[in-house]
């Protein structure tokens, strides 16, 4: 492995949920104590398993890994760090200023920069504290900061000046609105991130065009506040000796093959290991000492007993969606999960019964417009540039709120401005005048905002500004997206997740988070299932087996209704291939 050559004190594994982070943490904590090195691994990933992966409770205080000797473990609970931070911020206060006010503060800090900067604020000490971590040669941490984070800690100390003074919309510089005291921790801990010498970020990805892309917009985002020592891990790869017998498999190999050999530019030049797909899930020791053999040997590998899935599929859910005649479809999900396809589909098949569709998309893959432009009746077809409506929402805010500011206060509010939230934030104001149509035709939104920005927005009154503005409704009644959107007879929202702990753990977060916004989850789609396959691959089988846990927890724990969607063997992408993702008019697998 590259990136376990002369492994430097601080290693960083980052990467989105689902793509084998974790279980690479831990096998290189593992590979690096049994070498004879005294390690720490450290968790601070929201949907952490590390304690599920060894077998054993770690929780919140370093625990000694008994079957590894050298090897020590803590999970941090962001969550519950984010609570803990929560409360010493507001309890102050509560009490003493109105009950609305201290709600807004209250969603001011439920979003996912408060989660990452309190997780951030409890290993600081760990970056840092030369005693706390004097007895450790190695400290591995599952799951590393992003740079909008990092940035904000980079800023001048001037955040809770600027909040009480009003002028920004506050995202994420509010939870930084309490961390005076530890700024110059923080300074010690950004350093410490930024040295070569130090520290190493491990990039961790699937072999797919759509998560090297977004592996690729980290890297650059990373480097450009000075954190270059990278490596790129490709993990999960299907070996070619799994295609012989398998249609499905070779069509996978094929994919992973091309994403391969047209790897974005930028990351080209980085150090890079590729990890193959192994046919057992990475818990316990045994299995987390063969993720880095590059031998697999699936000959020996069998399924209990005949997969026979039996699930509902997609044409399921859009003939209860169909029943409605209009209304608003909204897919949520975190990146990677095929939102974009599955929106597709659905509008697809909605026209093909002879319904009005509008389908808007802010996904960057325009070839998806293209493909369905004008190819069916009752079909419309719309792309909102998120880069173009962001600049344009960021350049209203500067022109008004940051016309009198200072050049301090200018860098706090053009910081603000990129936060992931912003983005959210511009995007769905200029799906809001589609959203209208919903109330004559079925209105399919691909890429919707989390809970916790619709609430920001409502709170501000940014929502009824934005559409009093377009529709010029000066004393007269008018019903906000907000509004529309928690109306179960007027919205339908549709999680999209994967079959694996990791995102299935993600979606209940989300689900959650609706929740608080008042908007329930109508549906659960189980996307890309091996398990909805007639795979005869050995390896890809027993992957299979091992969906069925995760198919369950969805069915029984988290989704009022759901659909399991199979992995085709062409991508789909076109009419035909979409419709072959409903259900009704399956192609072979």
């Amino acid at each position: 492995m590259k990136f376990l050559d002369r492994p430097p004190r601080f290693l960083f594994f980052t990467g989105k949920g689902g793509v084998g982070k974790t279980s690479i943490a831990c096998a290189t904590a593992i590979r690096l104590a049994d070498a004879g090195r005294k390690v720490l691994l450290v968790s601070t990933d929201p949907a952490s398993n590390v304690g599920q992966v060894f077998g054993i409770a770690i929780g919140n205080r370093i625990t000694e890994m008994p079957s590894v000797a050298g090897l020590s473990a803590l999970e941090i609970d962001p969550q519950a760090a984010a609570q803990a931070y929560r409360d010493r911020i507001v309890g102050p206060v509560r009490g003493l200023l109105p009950d609305t006010v201290v709600k807004g503060i209250e969603e001011q800090l439920s979003g996912a920069c408060t989660t990452e900067i309190a997780a951030f604020d409890e290993f600081t000490a760990l970056l840092t504290d030369s005693a706390l971590t004097a007895g450790y040669d190695h400290i591995v941490f599952d799951t590393a900061p992003t740079g909008h984070t990092i940035r904000l800690l980079q800023l001048p100390g001037a955040w809770s000046g600027f909040l009480e003074a009003g002028k920004g919309d506050a995202s994420c510089l509010g939870p930084l609105a309490g961390l005076e005291k530890q700024r110059e921790q923080y300074r010690a801990a950004v350093d410490a991130l930024a040295g070569s010498q130090r520290t190493r970020l491990i990039l961790v990805a699937r072999a797919q065009q759509a998560t090297l892309r977004e592996v690729a917009r980290t890297h650059e985002e990373l480097a450009a506040i000075g954190l270059l020592q990278q490596h790129l891990v490709i993990n999960g790869i299907l070996p070619q000796n799994e295609t012989e017998s398998d249609p499905l498999a070779a069509a996978i190999h094929e994919r992973e093959q091309d994403a391969l050999q047209n790897l974005p530019a930028v990351l080209q030049p980085l150090p890079c290991d590729r990890l193959m797909l192994k046919p057992f899930n990475m818990v316990g020791l045994t299995a987390l000492r063969q993720l880095f053999d590059g031998t697999t040997t699936t000959t020996e590998v069998a399924v209990d007993s005949p997969l026979e899935l039996d699930e509902p599929n997609l044409s399921e859910l859009i003939d209860e969606i169909a029943k409605d005649e209009h209304g608003l479809i909204m897919l949520m999900g975190k990146g990677g999960v095929g939102k974009t396809t599955l929106a597709a589909a659905i509008a697809v098949e909605l026209a093909r019964r002879g319904l009005p569709v509008h389908l808007t998309t802010s996904d960057p893959a325009a070839h998806l417009s293209e493909t369905l432009n004008g190819t069916l009746d009752n079909l419309a077809v719309s792309r909102i540039d998120p880069q173009l409506e962001t600049e344009r929402y960021r350049q209203h805010v500067l022109e008004t709120k940051g016309a009198k500011l200072d050049e301090q206060g200018r860098a706090l509010l053009e910081e603000d401005l990129r936060s992931p939230c912003t983005e959210e934030i511009a995007v769905f104001q200029a799906f809001s005048a589609i959203i209208r149509e919903s109330g004559s035709k079925f209105v399919v939104m691909d890429t919707a905002p989390t809970g916790h920005t619709l609430l920001l927005l409502d709170a501000t009154g940014a929502y009824h500004r934005e559409i009093s503005r377009q529709m010029d409704t000066t004393g007269m009644h008018y019903t906000t997206p907000l509004m529309r959107l928690q109306d179960p007879k007027r919205t339908k929202v549709l999680i999209v997740t994967l079959a694996e702990t990791t995102p299935v753990l993600e979606a209940a977060s989300l689900q959650a988070d609706l929740k608080r916004a008042g908007i329930e989850a109508w549906a659960w789609i189980i996307n890309t299932s091996v398990a909805a396959t007639s795979a005869k691959s050995p390896l890809l089988r027993q992957r299979a087996a091992n969906e069925l846990r995760e198919i369950t927890a969805v069915a029984t724990q988290h989704a009022q209704r759901y659909a399991v969607v199979p992995l085709l063997q062409q991508e789909p992408i076109g009419v035909e291939r979409l419709q072959a993702l409903v259900g009704e008019q399956r192609l072979p697998t």
